[in-house]
C-alpha cells in the first residue's frame, strides 16, 4: 500500500492523492491549480501520473480545485468510474461545463490577437466535449454507502459539512492480509454554519489524511461576521452607493443569500435590491433546492415557515441571467448589492460591476473569500491602487472590506477535535492542502495531544501506509 502526493501538497489547489493497493491505482480527487494562468495552465496540462494505468477516481466534494481536472484526467486516456455523492455529481456537471466554456473562450480570444499570428495557437485545457465525457463517468452514492472502487478497498463516504454533497472519504484497505484503515477528511466544514449538517467526525482511522488550510487559527463566528457584513450593507445603503459582492458560485452565494434573507425577515436590512448576477450560481442553487434533505434542522425550520418556502428567494432579490440583465444593473442608481462571480475577481461578470464602482468612494466592495496570491481579490485584499481591470488601470476609492469569518473551512480548534476523534488509533497523521505555515502550526498541536507521527509530505512524494 502505497501514497503518493500530486497536488495540494504544501500548498492549497489541485487536490491529487494516488493510493497503489494490490496492482491498482486509486486516485482521490483530480482537482485544478490555481493562481498565476500561464504557470497554473501548465502545471494543470500535464499529470505527474499516467492516466491510462488509474483504475478508479473517489471525489470528495464540487470544488474546482478538487475536481476541475477530471475532464483532462478523461482527455488523457483515463476511462475509468469517478465515485461521487448525488449532489457531488450534480454540481460538477455544472462546474465542468462552465470551466470548459470559459477555456475554449479564452482559447478563441487569444488565438485571435494579431500580436499571436504565426504562433501555433493556443489549445483550451480541456473542451466542453471533455466535460461530458467525464460526467459520464460517474457513479452516485449515499452517505454511508459502502463500494468497493478498486479490489481490496471499501470506501464509504461521509458528510464533511463542507458544501453541499462534501464528502470524507473513509477506506478500509486490504493487501496480502494485511488491513488498514484511511480516512481523507477531504475540506473539513465548521460546525454551526448555516444551511448545511455539520461535519460527521471520524469513529477510528489507522492513517489520517488530513487537510491544513487553517491549522494556525480559528474563524470569528458566524454571527459576528454577518453583523460586520449588515454593517457594511446599512453604511453603503446611507450613502445611496453599491456594494458588490465577489462570491463563489458553490456555497458562497448561497450562504449570503441565505444570511440576507434572514436579514431581511428579522427587519434589519434597508430597503435596497439584490442581485445575483451569475449563471453558474443560478444554476447551483437549482441543485440546492434539490438536494434540501442536506441542509442542517434549523434551515428546515426556516424553510416551514418561510411564505416562499425557499431558502433561496424572496421579494427584493433578483437571479439576472442574460448579458443585457447584467448589464443594466450598471445603469440603475444605488443603493443596491450585486452578488457575482467569479470569487477571487479573476474572470466573470463581477469585473463589470467593479469597473463601474471601484472608483466611487460611496461604493463597497465586500470580500468574503480566501484570495489566491496573484489574483485581483488579492491585491484589494492588500490595499494596491490602482488595479488593473481588463488591461486599464482604476483607482481605488471604493471602500474595500475584507470579511475572514464565512469560510466553510474549519479553523484550528476543530481539525485538532476532528484529529482527536481517531487518537487512539492513529499511529500516522499527514497534513495535506495547506501551506507551510497554517500546517506548522497545527503540526505543533497534533504532537502536543500524543500524536508522533506526523507528516507533511511535498509534491512527489509517496508514503508506504
Amino acid at each position: 500500500m502505497r501514497l503518493s502526493f500530486h497536488g495540494a501538497a504544501q500548498t492549497v489547489t489541485g487536490s491529487r492523492h494516488l493510493l497503489s493497493l494490490n496492482g491498482r491505482q486509486l486516485l482521490i480527487d483530480c482537482g485544478l491549480f490555481q493562481g498565476r494562468r500561464q504557470e497554473t495552465y501548465e502545471r494543470n496540462l500535464d499529470f505527474t501520473f499516467d492516466p491510462k494505468r488509474i483504475d478508479a477516481v473517489v471525489l470528495s466534494h464540487a470544488h474546482l480545485d478538487h475536481c476541475g481536472n477530471l475532464p483532462n484526467l478523461v482527455r488523457r486516456g483515463f476511462d475509468g468510474p469517478i465515485h461521487a455523492t448525488s449532489a457531488t455529481i450534480d454540481i460538477t456537471d455544472l462546474l465542468l461545463h462552465d470551466a470548459a466554456e470559459i477555456q475554449e473562450s479564452d482559447a478563441a480570444y487569444l488565438n485571435r490577437k494579431p500580436s499571436r499570428r504565426g504562433e501555433p495557437p493556443v489549445r483550451p485545457l480541456y473542451t466542453v466535449a471533455d466535460a461530458a465525457a467525464a460526467v459520464q463517468r460517474f457513479r452516485r452514492h449515499a452517505y454511508q454507502e459502502t463500494f468497493e472502487p478498486v479490489p481490496g478497498a471499501l470506501a464509504t463516504l461521509t458528510d464533511a459539512g463542507h458544501i453541499l454533497g462534501s464528502a470524507a472519504v473513509v477506506l478500509d484497505l486490504e493487501e496480502k492480509g494485511r488491513r488498514l484503515r484511511l480516512v481523507f477528511s477531504g475540506d473539513i466544514g465548521r460546525p454551526g454554519m448555516p444551511l448545511l449538517r455539520d461535519p460527521t467526525l471520524p469513529e477510528a482511522a489507522d492513517v489520517l489524511l488530513m487537510e491544513s488550510t487553517y491549522g494556525d487559527r480559528n474563524h470569528e463566528t458566524t454571527e459576528e461576521s454577518y453583523a460586520a457584513c449588515l454593517d457594511v450593507f446599512r453604511r453603503t445603503s446611507d450613502r445611496g452607493g453599491k456594494v458588490v459582492i465577489p462570491a463563489f458560485a458553490v456555497g458562497r452565494t448561497q450562504a449570503i443569500v441565505y444570511a440576507l434573507h434572514q436579514m431581511i425577515d428579522r427587519g434589519e436590512l434597508p430597503p435596497l435590491p439584490i442581485f445575483v448576477d451569475s449563471p453558474l450560481a443560478s444554476q447551483v442553487t437549482d441543485v440546492f433546492r434539490a438536494h434540501a434533505d442536506s441542509f442542517d434542522d434549523e434551515t428546515r425550520r426556516f424553510l416551514r415557515q418561510d411564505p416562499h418556502g425557499s431558502a433561496f428567494g424572496f421579494d427584493r432579490l433578483r437571479y439576472t441571467r442574460s448579458v443585457e440583465e447584467s448589464r443594466a444593473i450598471n445603469d440603475m442608481p444605488g443603493p443596491l448589492i450585486v452578488i457575482a462571480g467569479s470569487g477571487m475577481l479573476e474572470s466573470g461578470r463581477v469585473l463589470h460591476h467593479l469597473k463601474h464602482t471601484i472608483q466611487d468612494a460611496r461604493n463597497a466592495v465586500l470580500l468574503t473569500s480566501w484570495m489566491a496570491p496573484h489574483t485581483l481579490g488579492r491585491r484589494l485584499l492588500d490595499g494596491q491602487s490602482p488595479v488593473r481591470i481588463y488591461g486599464e488601470m482604476y483607482e481605488v476609492r471604493a471602500e474595500v472590506v475584507a470579511i475572514r469569518g464565512l469560510s466553510a473551512h474549519a479553523g484550528q480548534d476543530f481539525l485538532l477535535e476532528y484529529a482527536r476523534s481517531v487518537r487512539g488509533r492513529a499511529r500516522q497523521v499527514i497534513l495535506v492542502h495547506g501551506e507551510s505555515g497554517p500546517a506548522a502550526a497545527l503540526q505543533e498541536k497534533l504532537s502536543s495531544l500524543g500524536f508522533g507521527d506526523i507528516r507533511y509530505p511535498a509534491m512527489g512524494d509517496a508514503i508506504d501506509l
